[in-house]
């Protein structure tokens, strides 16, 4: 095995991590959240959800670089050396990354003292705002594993 296998490894886990619990959370939980609770129920499932699922999408945050740039490294000698896509993955990476910074760092807290004071109606707004952040980024994150999947040559 040589050393990239395990970074190659952990590169994807990171990846499947982060994008695979969005699409579990878009595609399964929030339709089935929103049929059987009621707003205070699912704004409290919702606020526990994020706050164990984002210290998984940390993990994934810092694994995601760490790992990338080490393959890079040891494959093409640095960034100079690396296909268009390594760049176009590295860019969408950034932009994901700032969109779950937007989460964590603005609307978690205002959902957090929504369902603190009890104010449902503030609670629904911020939930709805980040479910559309999540959605883009679910988007980016399936659009960027389909484009590295297929390796194009430009």
């Amino acid at each position: 095995m040589t050393p990239y296998a395990p970074l190659y490894a952990l590169h994807l886990l990171a990846a499947v991590i982060w994008v695979g619990g969005m699409f579990f959370a878009w595609m399964i939980l929030r339709p089935v959240a929103v049929q059987a609770l009621e707003a205070p129920a699912r704004l409290r499932l919702w606020l526990g959800v994020f706050e164990k699922f984002f210290v998984w999408v940390w993990v994934a945050v810092v694994t995601l670089p760490l790992s990338g740039f080490a393959m890079l490294h040891l494959s093409h000698g640095g960034l100079d050396g690396a296909p268009r896509y390594v760049q176009i993955m590295i860019g969408l990476y950034l932009v994901m990354l700032a969109l779950f910074l937007r989460i964590q760092a603005l609307r978690l807290p205002a959902l957090r003292r929504s369902v603190a004071s009890e104010n449902w109606p503030a609670g629904g707004e911020v939930l709805g705002k980040i479910r559309k952040l999540v959605g883009s980024n679910l988007l980016i994150g399936l659009s960027l594993m389909a484009l590295v999947a297929m390796r194009p040559p430009f």
